[in-house]
């Protein structure tokens, strides 16, 4: 029998159950407030790796952005965000520049967008060939090409063919050079005297076209291989072959994804250096030190120069930096840009990658570029370009 003051068991149990709840509920407070915490430092770290536009090596420095500072009157000239003129920033700049630049990360979704851009075009080339049983000689017509690609600094090429019977690469023969033609036509005949028929067959003929270079090497331009087991020789068979990059040097020096971004009002354009992929390997280790110089050219002179960061032994370099240029549009039809990625050497002179050259006449990848950078005003229109000898 309890007594009439003390507490009675049911009121106990409720006491008992009140405290735990409380005690519970204090330490899934204590535990979501912990949470929160370590969630919202998490998202302050992955921001500041993430960066603003102006974040980086340097970066700051080299935005091809307008400033509210004045800018130099004289022309052309590569724009930059000065130090003196603090809080500029992109958000507040975007009115007077292109709206978007494109920025890419590794592994970033937007990659597989860019794989769709335009790759550029090397041409094509007619040839004919075919077997004489009688004479045992194998005849090779090179009648003409298409649509080759500008080498040269004023917009054209010197084209010219040499011809292998692979894989004997010793002995070849080699057509005329055609000065300053992007659509040559040789119909130049060849033969290959006393060359049984079961020899033949064993061969692969190998066309590659060269640009001539009167003071320096010259530069392969495309390829066609085809093997002869593979062709009907009793009589001439005439093929349209699309060239190919070359496999000794062109082809390897890799590929540049860059953007152009056209303002006709600001009379100027960006060029946005995003990356490059599949580098050729320039040092002994089988790696490089990319940068990227961007030359202004106007009327074949040079003018003005700028270049990114170095990238330390990577072949995949991540650049995303931005040039302006001003450029009167009464003066674009006279204006090359001309991109070289760069391998550098602290003990030797730097070493040339790849080059591209941007205008109205260069070759049709990218003439398309350029066309398409009018075409589209105020937007950045990306495309990959074949770095060239």
């Amino acid at each position: 029998m309890s007594s009439p003051g003390a507490p009675t068991r049911d009121v106990l149990l409720v006491s008992a159950i009140i405290t735990v709840s409380l005690s519970v509920t204090v330490v899934l407070c204590s535990l979501c407030h912990w949470c929160q915490r370590k969630l919202g430092k998490r998202y302050k770290n992955s921001l500041e790796t993430v960066g603003t536009p102006d974040s980086g090596r340097g970066r700051s420095e080299k935005k091809a952005i307008k400033s509210p500072c004045p800018p130099p009157q004289i022309w052309p000239h590569t724009r930059s965000v000065s130090p003196s003129c603090p809080g500029t920033m992109l958000s507040t700049l975007a009115p007077y520049t292109c709206s978007q630049h494109l920025r890419l990360s590794p592994g970033s979704e937007e990659d597989e967008a860019h794989e769709g851009c335009s790759r550029e075009n090397l041409g094509r080339i007619q040839f004919s060939v075919g077997y004489n049983f009688q004479e045992s000689t194998l005849t090779v017509k090179i009648m003409k090409a298409q649509e080759l690609p500008a080498k040269d600094f004023s917009g054209t090429s010197d084209p010219f063919v040499k011809i292998y019977l692979l894989p004997d690469k010793k002995h070849k023969l080699e057509t005329k050079v055609k000065r300053k033609n992007l659509n040559p036509h040789w119909n130049e005949t060849f033969l290959f005297e006393g060359f049984p028929y079961e020899k033949v067959v064993q061969r692969v003929l190998y066309l590659q076209v060269l640009d001539y270079d009167r003071f320096s090497r010259n530069d392969p331009i495309g390829e066609v291989s085809i093997p002869l087991n593979k062709v009907d020789l009793t009589q001439m068979q005439t093929f349209w072959k699309d060239l190919k990059p070359c496999s000794d040097g062109s082809g390897s020096r890799g590929e540049l994804l860059l953007s152009l971004c056209y303002n006709p009002s600001a009379n100027s354009i960006i060029v946005n250096i995003i990356k490059a992929r599949n580098l050729k390997a320039m040092d002994i280790g089988g790696t490089s030190d990319p940068y990227v110089k961007v030359w202004l050219m106007y009327k074949d002179k040079r003018v003005e120069k700028k270049k990114t960061v170095t990238m330390k032994r990577n072949l995949n370099p991540i650049f995303n930096e931005s040039f302006a240029f001003d450029i009167p549009t009464e003066k674009l039809r006279e204006t090359t840009i001309i991109i070289t990625v760069m391998d550098k050497d602290k003990l030797s002179r730097n070493d040339v990658i790849g080059k591209i050259y941007l205008s109205w006449k260069s070759g049709p990848g990218e003439v398309k570029h350029w066309k398409d950078m009018i075409a589209r005003p105020r937007q950045p229109v990306a495309q990959w370009h074949q770095l060239k000898a």
